[in-house]
């Protein structure tokens, strides 16, 4: 089969993401929650292209029981206010709760105000009351109380550590790795790490988008740009060590490519539904690029009570040296100005 056959088939197989939203009975938004949760397999194509999803997986969440109010019910978000009324608590304490740490969103949205309100899942509500029933009566535990005090605020991070953690666990391949976690500095912070611009490039390039590509207004765009951004002076410290790590296990895996350099897919683990990634085997002889597609599913959180940091990889002894050195040199990077 050529190239060109392949292609055909490969479309014939798939359909867009808005085909696919409307077979499921699924609003865009909802759509975009069934991905990032995972209960949706997306395929994106490698080197450019919108998402698709496999005609077969269509057909398997439709002929699941109770389709579709289940599958909306899965993927049903709530705010502040209905969300209490769900744990059956006022609005306060649910956002206490939330600032500590004890729930996490699934997602927001910027009000007239352009301020940032958040959403959550309702299941994951509903799971963490059956969990968690001594924290919706009575006084606060004091652990909730200290975190609280001073005006903290962990929603935001919650969100931004999960997110990272879904995408990392989504690919193996290291220059998209590296791409994840660039995501989570500033653009100062991330020219001290990746000095060379041809890379801090590339990384921009292969960075994920969301399923239906950009969407929203500008500002909408650049608080997500914000709020991915880690904001405190541990959380920056620590992505910067797993940022230098995958860093150099991308740059000995392969170099970046530069101005002038034809980009093929490489070979790698097959991309059937459910894998991790992988670019399939390369053709031998090519009439034209060959798009293969690797599911993706997209971005946000995994369901956790409470998410832990992403950890590093794990470094060579003799590697270990090196790194503290350049942590070194990079210290002063570890505060934002005027903090």
């Amino acid at each position: 089969m050529t190239v060109t056959e392949a292609v055909c088939t490969e479309a014939a197989s798939t359909m867009a993401v808005g085909t696919a939203a409307q077979e499921l009975q699924l609003k865009r938004g909802e759509f975009a929650i069934a991905v990032h949760v995972g209960l949706v397999r997306v395929l994106v194509q490698q080197g450019g292209g919108r998402p698709r999803v496999r005609r077969d997986e269509v057909d398997r969440l439709r002929s699941q029981e109770g389709f579709p109010e289940v599958l909306r019910e899965r993927v049903r978000t709530v705010g502040t206010a209905e969300g209490a009324q769900l744990l059956g608590i006022s609005p306060d304490r649910f956002t206490r709760l939330a600032r500590a740490g004890c729930l996490t969103p699934i997602t927001f949205y910027l009000n007239r105000y352009r301020v940032v309100v958040w959403l959550y899942l309702a299941q994951e509500l509903a799971e963490f009351a059956a969990r968690e029933p001594q924290l919706l009566v009575g006084k606060s535990p004091a652990w909730v109380r200290g975190r609280l005090e001073g005006g903290g605020d962990c929603r935001a991070r919650n969100w931004r550590s999960r997110r990272v953690e879904r995408l990392l666990s989504l690919t193996e391949d290291p220059w998209a790795r590296v791409a994840v976690l660039a995501g989570t500095l500033d653009p100062v912070q991330l020219a001290e790490v990746v000095d060379d611009p041809y890379e801090r490039a590339y990384l921009a390039r292969i960075r994920l988008e969301p399923v239906f590509g950009p969407t929203g207004s500008p500002s909408a765009r650049e608080t997500m740009e914000r709020l991915m951004q880690a904001d405190e002076p541990d959380e920056m410290l620590w992505r910067r060590v797993g940022l230098i790590m995958e860093l150099d296990n991308a740059r000995e895996a392969r170099p970046a490519p530069r101005p002038g350099d034809e980009w093929r897919p490489r070979p790698g683990p097959g991309n059937e539904l459910g894998s991790e990634g992988g670019h399939g085997p390369e053709p031998e002889a090519v009439a034209e690029p060959a798009r293969t597609f690797v599911p993706v599913r997209d971005f946000d959180p995994v369901r956790d009570p409470a998410p832990s940091p992403v950890p590093a990889p794990t470094a060579a002894p003799e590697a270990a040296v090196g790194l503290l050195a350049r942590l070194g040199l990079r210290r002063r990077a570890s505060r934002r100005p005027g903090r």
